[in-house]
């Protein structure tokens, strides 16, 4: 199974604060992976590592072969919702989209309407983001993560203000991702979340790794 992201010896430090300490881990394509721990236990910030938000003390982060910080600045084969997705209050949902898929010009409007329609809104809506509730947020922040078609996918409590029903949909729209031989790496305080869908699972505690 094609190895995705591979993490070496990272250790992330904050002045004299050591947020994360000599972390390896590797993802494969077609496995969903849980990051489970308390808040400040370092979830969050091993994502930014991996993605390119922030930079290591020590130790590689590879996507696809590629150093983070070295070969490229930033992964471009992912997909993220980290932390509260933020957006613009005055632009509809699909005007969101749009304008954020105009900064790399790989996906066109067809794209933005199904990723739209698998994450449970409706494209064609004039609704405006700041009148959505926090549900409906989430829901865009996932149609965004997913609509350049992405091989990785790291989502930072991706159920966030998701009633039961809007859960399980987002549990469908994982697993189907999964089947077709996505990535995915989910941090989540949900237990129900981890045990449906997660097929291994790593526990962060002070910055260091359990599996």
């Amino acid at each position: 199974m094609e190895e995705m992201i591979s993490i070496e010896n990272l250790t992330k430090k904050f002045g004299d604060v050591t947020v994360l300490e000599n972390i390896n881990l590797s993802f494969r394509r077609g496995k969903i992976y849980g990051i489970v721990g308390r808040n400040g236990s370092g979830k969050t910030v091993l994502f930014k590592l991996m993605i390119g938000y922030l930079k290591p003390t020590s130790g590689r982060v590879i996507v696809c072969g590629e150093e983070i910080g070295k070969d490229r600045d930033f992964a471009d084969n992912i997909g993220i919702i980290i932390e509260t997705p933020g957006f613009l209050n005055s632009y509809t949902g699909y005007k969101n989209l749009e304008y954020l898929a105009n900064i790399r010009h790989v996906i066109g409007r067809q794209e933005i309407r199904e990723s739209m329609k698998m994450a449970g809104l409706d494209p064609d809506s004039n609704k405006k983001v700041g009148k959505y509730s926090l549900g409906m947020k989430q829901r865009l922040g996932i149609a965004q993560a997913i609509m350049e078609n992405p091989g990785i996918l790291i989502l930072d409590e991706p159920m966030n203000g998701l009633d039961h029903q809007g859960a399980a949909d987002v549990r469908k729209i994982l697993m189907r991702l999964r089947d077709e031989g996505k990535t995915i790496i989910l941090a989540s305080h949900n237990k129900e979340d981890i045990e449906i869908l997660c097929d291994e699972v790593y526990e962060m505690d002070q910055g260091r790794l359990n599996s």
